[in-house]
Protein backbone atom coordinates (compact mmCIF):
# COMPACT_ATOMS: atom_id res chain seq x y z
CA UNK A 1 0.00 0.00 0.00
CA UNK A 2 1.66 3.41 -0.74
CA UNK A 3 1.86 6.83 0.88
CA UNK A 4 -1.43 8.08 -0.61
CA UNK A 5 -3.17 5.36 -0.68
CA UNK A 6 -2.99 5.20 3.02
CA UNK A 7 -3.59 9.01 3.56
CA UNK A 8 -7.20 8.37 2.34
CA UNK A 9 -8.10 5.45 4.48
CA UNK A 10 -11.30 5.79 6.57
CA UNK A 11 -11.78 5.37 10.23
CA UNK A 12 -14.97 3.12 9.96
CA UNK A 13 -14.34 0.69 11.61
CA UNK A 14 -13.33 2.25 15.00
CA UNK A 15 -14.18 0.23 18.27
CA UNK A 16 -15.43 -2.93 16.58
CA UNK A 17 -14.12 -6.09 16.81
CA UNK A 18 -13.10 -8.21 13.50
CA UNK A 19 -12.38 -11.81 13.33
CA UNK A 20 -10.41 -12.80 10.16
CA UNK A 21 -9.52 -16.61 9.42
CA UNK A 22 -6.51 -17.39 7.56
CA UNK A 23 -4.95 -13.87 8.52
CA UNK A 24 -1.24 -15.18 8.69
CA UNK A 25 -0.85 -14.35 4.69
CA UNK A 26 -2.43 -13.55 1.33
CA UNK A 27 -5.86 -12.28 1.74
CA UNK A 28 -6.31 -12.61 5.29
CA UNK A 29 -3.58 -10.74 6.25
CA UNK A 30 -3.79 -7.58 3.76
CA UNK A 31 -7.49 -7.55 5.02
CA UNK A 32 -6.45 -7.98 9.16
CA UNK A 33 -3.62 -4.47 8.23
CA UNK A 34 -6.83 -3.15 6.34
CA UNK A 35 -9.57 -3.25 9.13
CA UNK A 36 -6.98 -2.58 11.49
CA UNK A 37 -5.89 0.89 9.92
CA UNK A 38 -10.24 1.66 9.91
CA UNK A 39 -9.45 0.65 13.70
CA UNK A 40 -10.90 -2.24 14.65
CA UNK A 41 -9.94 -4.59 17.20
CA UNK A 42 -8.60 -7.71 15.00
CA UNK A 43 -8.43 -11.21 16.03
CA UNK A 44 -6.18 -13.52 13.96
CA UNK A 45 -7.12 -17.02 13.52
CA UNK A 46 -4.30 -19.42 11.38
CA UNK A 47 -3.51 -22.96 11.91
CA UNK A 48 0.19 -21.45 11.06
CA UNK A 49 0.95 -20.26 14.68
CA UNK A 50 4.25 -18.40 13.44
CA UNK A 51 2.70 -16.32 10.28
CA UNK A 52 -0.63 -15.73 12.54
CA UNK A 53 1.19 -14.69 15.69
CA UNK A 54 3.40 -12.06 13.22
CA UNK A 55 0.51 -10.78 11.74
CA UNK A 56 -1.08 -9.83 14.80
CA UNK A 57 1.73 -8.01 16.33
CA UNK A 58 2.37 -6.53 13.09
CA UNK A 59 -1.34 -5.07 14.11
CA UNK A 60 -1.61 -4.75 17.34
CA UNK A 61 -4.48 -7.45 17.07
CA UNK A 62 -5.30 -10.68 19.29
CA UNK A 63 -3.87 -14.15 18.05
CA UNK A 64 -5.31 -17.24 18.13
CA UNK A 65 -4.29 -20.82 17.06
CA UNK A 66 -7.24 -22.25 15.15
CA UNK A 67 -8.01 -25.08 12.42
CA UNK A 68 -11.07 -23.98 11.23
CA UNK A 69 -12.04 -27.63 10.49
CA UNK A 70 -12.42 -28.18 13.90
CA UNK A 71 -15.74 -26.92 15.83
CA UNK A 72 -14.25 -26.89 19.36
CA UNK A 73 -11.43 -24.32 18.21
CA UNK A 74 -13.39 -22.20 15.59
CA UNK A 75 -15.77 -21.39 18.84
CA UNK A 76 -12.95 -20.51 20.96
CA UNK A 77 -12.14 -17.91 18.33
CA UNK A 78 -14.69 -16.54 18.11
CA UNK A 79 -15.29 -16.29 22.17
CA UNK A 80 -11.52 -15.06 22.44
CA UNK A 81 -12.88 -12.13 20.50
CA UNK A 82 -15.97 -11.18 22.60
CA UNK A 83 -14.53 -11.98 25.92
CA UNK A 84 -11.08 -9.91 24.64
CA UNK A 85 -12.76 -7.08 23.29
CA UNK A 86 -16.21 -7.36 24.48
CA UNK A 87 -18.14 -8.07 20.47
CA UNK A 88 -18.06 -9.57 17.54
CA UNK A 89 -18.79 -7.56 14.87
CA UNK A 90 -17.12 -8.39 12.19
CA UNK A 91 -16.18 -11.69 10.70
CA UNK A 92 -14.18 -12.82 7.87
CA UNK A 93 -14.25 -16.07 7.17
CA UNK A 94 -11.62 -16.55 4.36
CA UNK A 95 -9.36 -19.88 5.40
CA UNK A 96 -9.45 -21.90 2.26
CA UNK A 97 -6.86 -24.03 0.19
CA UNK A 98 -6.99 -24.81 -3.67
CA UNK A 99 -4.42 -27.46 -3.71
CA UNK A 100 -2.55 -29.23 -6.97
CA UNK A 101 -4.65 -32.68 -6.69
CA UNK A 102 -7.84 -30.58 -6.48
CA UNK A 103 -8.07 -31.25 -10.99
CA UNK A 104 -10.62 -32.28 -13.16
CA UNK A 105 -13.60 -34.69 -11.76
CA UNK A 106 -11.87 -37.46 -13.64
CA UNK A 107 -8.21 -37.16 -11.98
CA UNK A 108 -9.46 -35.81 -8.51
CA UNK A 109 -9.39 -38.32 -6.00
CA UNK A 110 -12.29 -38.61 -3.28
CA UNK A 111 -9.29 -37.83 0.06
CA UNK A 112 -8.66 -34.71 -1.88
CA UNK A 113 -12.32 -33.83 -2.30
CA UNK A 114 -13.07 -34.28 1.02
CA UNK A 115 -10.19 -32.17 2.08
CA UNK A 116 -10.77 -29.19 0.30
CA UNK A 117 -14.85 -29.45 1.14
CA UNK A 118 -13.62 -29.73 5.00
CA UNK A 119 -11.56 -26.43 4.89
CA UNK A 120 -13.33 -23.80 2.25
CA UNK A 121 -16.98 -24.78 3.07
CA UNK A 122 -17.36 -26.48 6.28
CA UNK A 123 -15.14 -23.78 7.84
CA UNK A 124 -17.16 -21.15 6.52
CA UNK A 125 -20.36 -23.06 7.99
CA UNK A 126 -18.45 -23.45 11.43
CA UNK A 127 -17.52 -19.88 11.64
CA UNK A 128 -20.81 -18.58 10.91
CA UNK A 129 -22.44 -21.34 13.43
CA UNK A 130 -20.48 -19.73 16.23
CA UNK A 131 -20.19 -15.89 14.67
CA UNK A 132 -24.10 -15.45 14.57
CA UNK A 133 -25.25 -15.79 18.27
CA UNK A 134 -23.18 -13.38 19.36
CA UNK A 135 -24.41 -10.90 16.63
CA UNK A 136 -28.13 -11.42 17.54
CA UNK A 137 -27.40 -10.82 21.06
CA UNK A 138 -25.62 -7.54 19.40
CA UNK A 139 -28.30 -7.02 17.05
CA UNK A 140 -25.96 -6.41 14.17
CA UNK A 141 -22.96 -7.44 12.48
CA UNK A 142 -21.50 -8.34 9.43
CA UNK A 143 -19.95 -11.35 7.48
CA UNK A 144 -18.01 -11.71 4.96
CA UNK A 145 -17.55 -15.46 3.20
CA UNK A 146 -14.43 -15.94 0.87
CA UNK A 147 -16.21 -17.11 -1.95
CA UNK A 148 -14.95 -17.18 -5.54
CA UNK A 149 -15.68 -15.70 -9.45
CA UNK A 150 -16.02 -19.56 -10.20
CA UNK A 151 -18.88 -19.85 -7.77
CA UNK A 152 -20.54 -18.00 -11.15
CA UNK A 153 -18.82 -19.38 -14.17
CA UNK A 154 -17.73 -22.85 -15.17
CA UNK A 155 -14.12 -23.50 -16.39
CA UNK A 156 -12.82 -25.79 -18.62
CA UNK A 157 -9.07 -25.69 -16.39
CA UNK A 158 -11.14 -27.41 -13.44
CA UNK A 159 -10.57 -27.81 -9.73
CA UNK A 160 -13.50 -29.49 -9.39
CA UNK A 161 -13.81 -29.38 -5.34
CA UNK A 162 -12.72 -25.65 -5.54
CA UNK A 163 -15.68 -24.72 -7.40
CA UNK A 164 -17.80 -26.43 -5.62
CA UNK A 165 -17.23 -25.39 -2.23
CA UNK A 166 -17.19 -21.80 -3.09
CA UNK A 167 -20.50 -22.66 -5.28
CA UNK A 168 -21.45 -23.76 -1.67
CA UNK A 169 -20.20 -20.76 0.03
CA UNK A 170 -22.26 -18.32 -1.92
CA UNK A 171 -25.47 -20.42 -1.56
CA UNK A 172 -25.10 -20.73 2.26
CA UNK A 173 -24.37 -16.84 2.61
CA UNK A 174 -27.08 -15.94 0.48
CA UNK A 175 -29.65 -17.89 2.80
CA UNK A 176 -28.00 -16.53 6.18
CA UNK A 177 -28.03 -13.16 4.66
CA UNK A 178 -32.02 -13.61 4.23
CA UNK A 179 -32.51 -15.78 7.71
CA UNK A 180 -31.03 -13.04 9.72
CA UNK A 181 -31.33 -9.99 8.00
CA UNK A 182 -33.80 -8.59 10.43
CA UNK A 183 -31.69 -9.47 13.32
CA UNK A 184 -29.61 -6.69 12.53
CA UNK A 185 -27.01 -9.55 10.56
CA UNK A 186 -26.00 -8.72 7.57
CA UNK A 187 -23.96 -11.88 5.26
CA UNK A 188 -22.58 -11.24 1.70
CA UNK A 189 -20.19 -13.88 -0.12
CA UNK A 190 -16.99 -11.79 -1.46
CA UNK A 191 -15.85 -13.69 -4.96
CA UNK A 192 -12.81 -12.36 -6.14
CA UNK A 193 -11.11 -13.46 -9.30
CA UNK A 194 -7.38 -14.56 -9.58
CA UNK A 195 -4.95 -12.72 -6.78
CA UNK A 196 -1.76 -12.50 -6.68
CA UNK A 197 -1.09 -14.45 -3.56
CA UNK A 198 1.51 -16.53 -2.32
CA UNK A 199 -1.04 -19.98 -2.61
CA UNK A 200 -2.03 -18.73 -6.41
CA UNK A 201 1.71 -18.36 -7.15
CA UNK A 202 2.92 -21.98 -5.78
CA UNK A 203 -0.14 -22.71 -7.85
CA UNK A 204 0.43 -21.88 -11.32
CA UNK A 205 4.33 -22.27 -11.21
CA UNK A 206 4.24 -25.33 -11.20
CA UNK A 207 1.78 -25.15 -14.25
CA UNK A 208 2.44 -21.62 -15.99
CA UNK A 209 0.20 -22.79 -19.21
CA UNK A 210 -2.24 -22.87 -16.79
CA UNK A 211 -1.65 -19.47 -15.69
CA UNK A 212 -0.98 -17.44 -19.18
CA UNK A 213 -4.82 -19.36 -19.96
CA UNK A 214 -6.43 -17.59 -17.28
CA UNK A 215 -4.71 -14.16 -17.29
CA UNK A 216 -5.87 -14.02 -20.87
CA UNK A 217 -9.42 -13.82 -19.65
CA UNK A 218 -8.83 -11.06 -17.06
CA UNK A 219 -10.33 -7.43 -19.32
CA UNK A 220 -7.38 -5.69 -16.71
CA UNK A 221 -4.70 -8.28 -18.21
CA UNK A 222 -3.14 -8.54 -14.51
CA UNK A 223 -4.63 -10.21 -11.17
CA UNK A 224 -5.43 -8.86 -8.26
CA UNK A 225 -3.36 -7.69 -5.62
CA UNK A 226 -4.72 -8.88 -1.90
CA UNK A 227 -5.04 -5.03 -0.59
CA UNK A 228 -7.78 -4.33 -3.56
CA UNK A 229 -9.40 -7.48 -2.30
CA UNK A 230 -8.96 -5.98 1.54
CA UNK A 231 -10.98 -2.70 0.58
CA UNK A 232 -13.61 -4.82 -0.47
CA UNK A 233 -14.13 -6.37 2.94
CA UNK A 234 -13.57 -3.17 4.43
CA UNK A 235 -16.62 -1.82 2.39
CA UNK A 236 -18.57 -4.97 3.16
CA UNK A 237 -17.65 -4.61 7.06
CA UNK A 238 -18.72 -0.66 7.29
CA UNK A 239 -21.83 1.03 7.30
CA UNK A 240 -21.13 2.21 4.17
CA UNK A 241 -22.58 -1.29 2.94
CA UNK A 242 -25.66 -1.19 5.10
CA UNK A 243 -27.97 -2.11 2.41
CA UNK A 244 -25.56 -4.53 0.76
CA UNK A 245 -27.06 -8.01 1.76
CA UNK A 246 -27.41 -11.90 0.78
CA UNK A 247 -25.24 -10.99 -2.13
CA UNK A 248 -22.23 -12.10 -4.39
CA UNK A 249 -19.78 -9.61 -4.56
CA UNK A 250 -17.62 -9.81 -7.29
CA UNK A 251 -14.20 -8.24 -7.26
CA UNK A 252 -12.57 -10.18 -10.11
CA UNK A 253 -11.32 -7.31 -12.89
CA UNK A 254 -14.38 -7.66 -14.96
CA UNK A 255 -13.81 -11.67 -15.78
CA UNK A 256 -17.27 -12.80 -15.44
CA UNK A 257 -18.88 -9.58 -17.83
CA UNK A 258 -16.35 -10.29 -20.17
CA UNK A 259 -17.30 -12.19 -23.81
CA UNK A 260 -14.17 -11.28 -25.57
CA UNK A 261 -11.63 -9.57 -23.91
CA UNK A 262 -9.20 -6.80 -25.26
CA UNK A 263 -6.43 -7.61 -27.69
Amino acid sequence: MNEATEDIICRRLVGRTAVVTGAGSGIGLATARRLASEGAHVVCGDVDETRGKAAAEEIGGTFVKADVTEPEQVEALFRTAYDTYGSVDIAFNNAGISPPDDDSILETALDAWKRVQEVNLTSVYLCCKAAIPYMRRQGRGSIINTASFVARMGAATSQISYTASKGGVLAMSRELGVQFAREGIRVNALCPGPVNTPLLRELFAKDPERAARRLVHIPLGRFAEAEEIAAAVAFLASDDSSFVNATDFLVDGGISGAYVTPL
